[in-house]
């Protein structure tokens, strides 16, 4: 056969493997660009997803997992899903360990009697009837708790005093849920008779102390646990100081008392395409007990079922399906997030890209992603798209989609991180401040306009972003 000149065969070649590399590249149609634009545009004045977190919040309230608020919180979020037109609704599963709180007291016996504003944290131990009473000793850290000497510690109460301050990405949680959940585990193997933790929150003048999840897991192995409130922590403080012997009695009637089984609850808006390929969006709809769980969770289950309602009501259903998962009992170990996981987790090949929202409900800020490299250019068109609503793209940060789905990135799904300002977030998380008044419609709004663009964009893509079954082991995303 007639040969090509050098330089030609050359070029051709250079074409050939050009047009097989644009072939590999993920992107968004023009089309549906402009209709994420419009769908953008829409959600910032829809109040869909504050009327969904008043009537969650108003007509359940605070919804601890495994308590009789847990059944009612499951029933509503099958009825709004389908008072909202979702095409298909159906719940999964979850089972956990039931902890249950009835009350918790504590007072300083001496050298200056008065009593202490606290909380009992999930999982704690209960106190025998009639409390415990022993000597505190303070730690400012988790790390001289570890270095402690375990007879300095045997018999008495553990109090680790660490501050957290505000920041707008929240980072400083990262230290106060280390000692709220590794601290008591360490205290009792030391032989510790109690724990006590300055709370993991931001507010310095509320006397509302917060809760949350502690490490243990086998109730053979845990101890009476509790925050204070910041306020009642700078008084433990003050009195430490003096120097002189602290006797503090401490009374805690909680503990785990079974199995209990409760559920995700899902809505999905069907794919016309491709209908087994998934968007996955969610929040979770547990909270705990002292507030209503507007911004933790309600605000993120409201900001997913109101984007996938957009997206449900609009002219031609999508490509792909749109899957809204309102996550059982997230506060007390991803019990939910796991367990979907555990289902699902073989099947990531056919998620298409997921996060979930779980961060409040102030404005999203800031957005990264974990995608294989020939869809970072369909991510910088999902930016471009959010750029107008004060959304700015990451590109070296990646995505670990949100607390419940980062299971399923962990398993290979293609994620996004989609970051509120989180300034004061802390100030009411896990707190009987977390109510529906700490929420802002308009910022919500914008929230879900987010939510809105990017998963229709999702669904559109010519190209898929990279689920596999391990695609992203180590990553750097939250766990």
């Amino acid at each position: 056969m007639r040969r090509l000149p050098l330089s030609l065969l050359a070029a051709s070649m250079m074409l050939a493997i050009g047009t097989a590399n644009a072939a590999t590249q993920t992107t968004v149609p023009a089309a549906a660009v402009k209709t994420a634009e419009q769908l953008r545009d829409k959600a910032m004045n829809d109040n869909t997803a504050y009327d969904i977190v008043t009537s969650l919040t108003t007509e359940v309230g605070a919804r601890l997992a495994g308590s009789p608020a847990d059944q009612r919180g499951r029933d509503w979020a099958v009825a709004k899903f389908k008072a909202l037109g979702f095409d298909k609704v159906y719940t999964e599963e979850v089972s956990y360990p039931l902890w249950e709180r009835r009350s918790e007291h504590a007072e300083i016996v001496g050298p200056f009697p008065q009593t202490l504003d606290l909380i009992a944290l999930g999982y704690s131990a209960g106190t025998p009837k009639g409390g415990i009473t022993a000597e505190v000793v303070r730690f400012d850290s988790l790390d001289a708790l570890k270095k402690a000497d375990p007879a300095s510690v045997k018999g008495k109460i553990v109090y680790v005093d660490v501050r957290m301050e505000r920041h707008k990405d929240g980072h400083d949680y990262g230290m106060g849920s280390a000692v709220r959940v590794g601290g008591p585990v360490i205290a009792s193997k030391m032989g510790a008779a109690g724990f006590l933790l300055r709370s993991a929150g931001t507010d310095a003048h509320s006397r509302t102390p917060h809760t949350g999840v502690t490490g243990f897991r086998d109730p053979k192995e845990a101890i009476p646990a509790a925050a204070l409130s910041n306020p009642d922590a700078d008084q433990l403080t003050r009195i430490v100081a003096y120097g002189k012997p602290v006797s503090l009695k401490l009374e805690l009637d909680c503990g785990i008392t079974g199995t209990y089984h409760g559920a995700n609850v899902i809505g999905e808006v069907t794919g016309k395409k491709h209908p087994d390929q998934v968007v996955a969006i969610g929040g979770h709809l547990d909270s705990w007990d002292p507030g209503t769980g507007a911004i933790d969770d309600g605000a993120g289950v409201a900001i997913a079922m109101a984007a996938g309602k957009l997206i449900h009501d609009m002219p031609q259903r999508p490509d792909r399906t749109i899957r809204v998962i309102a996550f059982a009992n997230e506060e007390m170990g991803l019990w939910g997030g796991r367990a979907y996981a555990d289902k699902h987790g073989a099947e990531v090949k056919k998620f298409q890209l997921g996060t979930e929202s779980d961060f409040g409900a102030r404005k999203i800020w800031r957005m990264s992603a974990s995608v294989k490299p020939e869809a970072r250019g369909a991510i910088d068109q999902i930016a471009k798209v959010l750029e107008p609503i004060g959304v700015a793209y990451d590109a070296k940060a990646p995505g670990g989609g949100g607390s419940d789905l980062s299971q399923m990135h962990g398993k290979g799904m293609a994620a996004l991180t989609l970051t509120q300002d989180g300034t004061d977030y802390f100030d009411y998380h896990h707190t009987a401040n977390d109510t529906l008044d700490k929420i802002d419609p308009k910022e919500l709004a914008q929230n879900v306009a987010v939510y809105a663009a990017f998963s229709y964009m999702a669904a559109q893509a010519d190209g898929d972003f990279g689920s596999a079954p391990g695609a992203f082991k180590n990553d750097g995303a939250e766990e």
